[in-house]
């Protein structure tokens, strides 16, 4: 047995470089932990209730009582815990727009000296399922008089002359894939029910060749988007089959521009994520770019001279996830978003035009910034670099000359959440396609949900535009393929809209 003066104890020392290096890798794991928590099993909601009460800015003029006092309620409705009275149920009026199919029942055992004094009505909603139907045309043939000839009948002008598939049909096919997300094999078994069965061939070839004949359409959008002097730029992954890898899948990635001002959506499919992308379609645009961070727009505008505003919303976001790092500082970041956001509503309400946003923003919302600006350089060197609330303040003052370009201009959009909305189409129907069947069916879906997306801003609805695009495209003058785009066909009143 040993003595106590026989132990030796052994003491391990470490410098505290060292120390410090183990620190921060456990701070960064800890991150990353709680990162993944988070994608697991947290809410994906990025709402932020401040403990101040923010003054809201007149449009006009200074702060007023009046506006100060309805933001303190919106926050107060965020805070509190309200008890509501218990919702008492009413049915909804039905839309007057909607087709009324009268139905009469007369009570039983009426006499004939009975007197109507009166009616009570009754309106249920009902539907009948979309189903297939055959259109038959019939032209007659005539013989003209004394052997001149035979007459008959013009044919319509069909989208696909050599195909069964009407217009009502392919417009269906594609807005059911891309507005609905039903994959072509959901299609398929819908198709079944109704007793008509279709191979995957046959919707892919009408696939195919619907698309090739939008083709011309697409070019006109493309030209008509370039033209903006303000675009906001998105990109997003997708998976495609490529042939030259058996069994895996190739990610490529849809390129969405966005003409804010013009309500213009444009996807490009690229096999990569380079510059070489946008390159290719922004090579002569001279104008505006608003990004995020991804130094392939930094390295754009730089090479063609362009001016890149960036995206507050995704600065915004990494201060957001510092929260569980940095509370304090975090909240505080926090804040300062909410005071220029809620600034942004309050023109949103008043529709102000550009040169009155630019005047407002500059009074209201550069103070703001400016103190924001040099809060951020005097804590960049009191944070671990690793950590999450260092890289919110190293990203958000690497971009800072980015992030108030929106100052400059009133039609300058404070973020870029209106580009990340429409890609949320995109997003979903991944979801149910998982993937592309190539390279080149990738590029055909860009080039739907650049229509689709067009059609959604200008609130057009797409199935109306569709088949009525189908009708009119064959024939259809190349110089004037401008008018048939989803905004010019809603604002000329075009039969069926």
């Amino acid at each position: 047995m040993k003595n106590a003066t026989d132990t030796t104890e052994e003491t391990a020392y470490i410098s505290k470089k060292e120390y410090d290096d183990l620190l921060e890798k456990y701070r960064e794991l800890e991150r990353q932990l709680t990162e993944l928590k988070r994608l697991i099993f947290g809410s994906k909601s990025e709402r932020f209730v401040s403990t101040a009460l923010l003054g809201q800015l007149g449009l006009f003029g200074e702060a007023s009582q009046e506006s100060s006092s309805s933001a303190e309620k919106q926050v107060l409705r965020q805070t509190k815990v309200k008890i509501k009275p218990k919702k008492v149920a009413k049915r909804a009026i039905l839309p007057a727009h909607l087709p009324r199919v009268e139905e009469i029942i007369e009570p039983k055992n009426l006499t004939q000296d009975s007197v109507k004094i009166g009616e009570e009505v009754t309106e249920i909603l009902e539907y009948n399922p979309a189903k297939l139907f055959v259109r038959r045309i019939v032209r007659p043939k005539y013989a003209l008089k004394d052997y001149a000839g035979v007459i008959i009948g013009e044919l319509p002008s069909l989208p696909l002359p050599k195909s069964n598939a009407g217009a009502g049909l392919l417009a269906h096919i594609l807005v059911s894939k891309f507005v609905d997300h039903l994959p072509f094999y959901r299609q398929r078994q819908i198709f079944k029910r109704q007793q008509y069965q279709v191979s995957d061939a046959t919707l892919s070839g009408w696939f195919n060749a619907a698309t090739s004949l939008l083709e011309p359409l697409y070019d006109v959008l493309t030209k008509e988007l370039l033209q903006s002097n303000y675009l906001q730029v998105d990109e997003s992954p997708i998976g495609v089959q490529d042939s030259y890898k058996t069994g895996s899948l190739h990610t490529g990635y849809h390129w969405v521009y966005h003409a804010p001002v013009e309500g213009l959506v444009l996807f490009k499919y690229d096999a990569t994520r380079s510059i070489k992308a946008p390159q290719t379609i922004l090579k002569n645009y001279k104008g505006t770019l608003q990004s995020d961070g991804y130094k392939v727009y930094q390295n754009l505008a730089t090479a063609q001279q362009l001016k890149l505003l960036s995206c507050m919303a995704h600065a915004r976001r990494y201060f957001e996830k510092a929260l569980d790092n940095d509370h304090s500082r975090a909240s505080y970041a926090m804040e300062q978003f909410q005071k220029l956001y809620g600034l942004e509503a309050n023109i949103r309400e008043h529709n102000a035009t550009s040169k009155v946003i630019k005047r407002y923003r500059n009074r209201y919302a550069k103070p703001i910034l400016d103190t924001f600006y040099d809060w951020l350089v005097q804590q960049r060197s009191q944070l671990l670099p690793k950590s999450s609330i260092a890289k919110a303040v190293g990203y958000t003052l690497r971009l800072w000359k980015y992030l108030i370009g929106y100052l400059e201009d009133g039609k300058y959009l404070i973020d870029n959440n209106k580009i990340e909305n429409t890609i949320r189409p995109l997003a979903l129907g991944r979801k149910n396609y998982l993937f592309a069947g190539s390279h080149k069916a990738a590029q055909k879906a860009a080039m739907m949900y650049s229509f689709f997306a067009t059609c959604k801003i200008n609130n057009v609805e797409p199935f109306a535009w569709l088949h009525d695009i189908f009708k009119k495209i064959p024939e259809h003058k190349a110089n004037k393929l401008h008018e048939l785009l989803p905004q010019n066909w809603k604002n000329n009143s075009i039969e069926n809209c």
